[in-house]
């Protein structure tokens, strides 16, 4: 599933092609994926211009403005979706389900398993965090919100392992199982060990380690590990430099330990139980 390092170049991707241009019709070829598309959108956004690109947790927001008023346009990539341009008359693929049509170009979203999500929320962009897939959403990690008191108050009431809180979206948003590993092996702590028993200096690591690993995923153009590609079709490259995912057995880049994997909520985990602790 896309994460956020991923959603966030998906946005520095588009928003430069995006900001400023006039939708000329919206296609839903899909009326429903993980939600129902709300037939509205083809008269709201024909007209509208797109005034910002945004990103809320792994959700994109395009801001728009036009005949119909103005509003969001809110996009979850689900499990393997994804949002490309195309020149006019590209011929359709199974899994194309909407196209933004624009004066040169189109932006498309393919969905191959239809667990993305393609809704609307109407009125100035501020009330856009207001609609209910967003309402609940935790802490933005790379925000200045995201801080080591944040993080402690939020482990304080959960005496589960660490690993699973950490990926808890309404806690802090955007940490996948990639991130939250590897978060954790920059910070040196166990994905073992209970939330609520680290201490705050071992906060101040994981929040600095965290915002570390997002950021060098952002920089890597997020990870290709299954299906994500860029808006242009380019992949993204943190998976070759991460430390403990998907390296069972392997020799820890760190010490001389093993790299170990272990299920934690139905996902796997991957740590080195040498110099995490």
């Amino acid at each position: 599933m896309p994460e956020l390092p991923e959603v966030e170049v998906c946005r520095l991707g588009i928003e430069p092609e995006l900001v400023g241009q006039l939708i000329h019709t919206v296609v839903i070829r899909t009326p429903r994926l993980r939600q129902p598309i709300p037939p509205e959108l083809v008269p709201l956004l024909t007209g509208a211009r797109i005034l910002a690109v945004r990103r809320r947790a792994k959700y994109l927001l395009l801001d728009c403005a036009g005949p119909g008023g103005e509003g969001s346009v809110l996009i979850h990539l689900g499990m393997s979706g994804n949002l490309r341009f195309v020149p006019p008359g590209q011929p359709i693929e199974k899994h194309d389900h909407v196209d933004l049509v624009l004066s040169t170009q189109i932006l498309r979203l393919a969905d191959p398993r239809r667990f993305g999500l393609v809704l609307w929320q109407p009125g100035p962009p501020a009330l856009s965090l207001q609609h209910p897939v967003l309402a609940s959403l935790g802490v933005e990690p790379l925000s200045a919100a995201f801080t080591v008191d944040c993080l402690r108050q939020a482990f304080s009431r959960r005496h589960g392992p660490v690993k699973p809180v950490l990926m808890d979206g309404k806690l802090v948003v955007g940490i996948g199982n990639i991130y939250a590993s590897e978060s954790l092996f920059r910070a040196g702590i166990s994905p073992l060990r209970p939330a609520s028993g680290i201490s705050r200096p071992r906060c101040e690591l994981l929040v600095a380690a965290v915002r570390e690993t997002l950021s060098d995923a952002i920089a890597a153009g997020g990870s290709s590990i299954r299906d994500y590609v860029h808006s242009d079709g380019g992949a993204g490259c943190f998976q070759v430099q991460a430390a403990v995912y998907e390296r069972a057995g392997e020799p820890c880049r760190r010490c001389t330990g093993q790299v170990r994997q272990i299920r934690q909520a139905g996902r796997s985990t991957y740590y080195c139980p040498s110099c995490q602790h």
